[in-house]
């Protein structure tokens, strides 16, 4: 069954002369515990394509749903609502509060929750525990390196259980190992059950994933299903 869905999807910026079409028609579906892949030059509309799955941009044509919910039917309210139950999110730019600690990092999608603070640290700690930092949860992001910062990104991004994980070039800022690292933890979330959808500009890592989709110009012009990698690295 189909966790998400979009029928003939299609987002213009502009009117006139000057408008942009950066998504144009694009259908999809993609099945619960999939790892989904993303790929296409520089203004391909990887990127629109992605904010549109999160919630975060309304497509000017189209439908689109999660487990079955019409998203952009909501009001900003219940949409905001909805993304913190069902998406995280992960970027190129690790977005760390540089006066927080990784801890308190961890713990901002929490702040709107009604839990006991107690409550919202013991998640924190277990989500810094599922990227291997649970050792330095006391640390500034500066007191870190680059990959660990995405790690305490990817920890933010899961301190909700959410099924769905949206990553927008999560190893871009990153070295080899690191990445490596990064994509490793990807394969134990989806392991164990969590959906994700990754952009990414890296055919290599892209083959990590089950089936990539690939945009040119707007266009969803290739499906490809992968003879998935797994990385046999030191697990995190």
């Amino acid at each position: 069954m189909a966790i998400l869905q979009g029928e003939n999807l299609i987002k213009q910026y502009g009117q006139g002369e000057s408008a942009v079409i950066a998504v144009k028609g694009i259908t999809f579906r993609i099945s619960s515990g999939e790892w989904i892949a993303i790929m296409g030059e520089s203004g391909s509309g990887k990127s629109t394509l992605l904010s549109i799955m999160g919630a975060l941009n309304s497509p000017t044509q189209g439908k689109y749903w999660v487990d079955q919910i019409d998203v952009y039917s909501l009001g900003n309210e219940e949409r905001a609502d909805f993304r913190r139950q069902y998406l995280g999110f992960v970027f190129q730019n690790f977005y760390l509060v540089p006066y927080l600690t990784l801890l308190e990092n961890v713990m901002l999608p929490l702040a709107t929750i009604n839990i006991k603070r107690k409550e919202k640290r013991k998640q924190a700690q277990e989500a810094l525990w599922r990227v291997g930092l649970d050792g330095k949860s006391n640390r500034l992001p500066n007191q870190i390196s680059g990959g660990e910062q995405q790690r305490v990104a990817m920890a933010r991004a899961i301190v909700n259980h959410p099924p769905i994980l949206l990553a927008d070039e999560p190893t871009g800022n990153l070295d080899t190992k690191n990445s490596l690292e990064i994509i490793n933890l990807l394969q134990k979330l989806n392991r164990e059950g969590m959906t994700i959808i990754m952009v990414t500009h890296n055919f290599g890592y892209a083959q990590f994933a089950g089936r990539i989709l690939k945009l040119a110009d707007g266009l969803l012009v290739e499906e490809i299903k992968t003879d998935r990698k797994k990385f046999s690295g030191q697990k995190i």
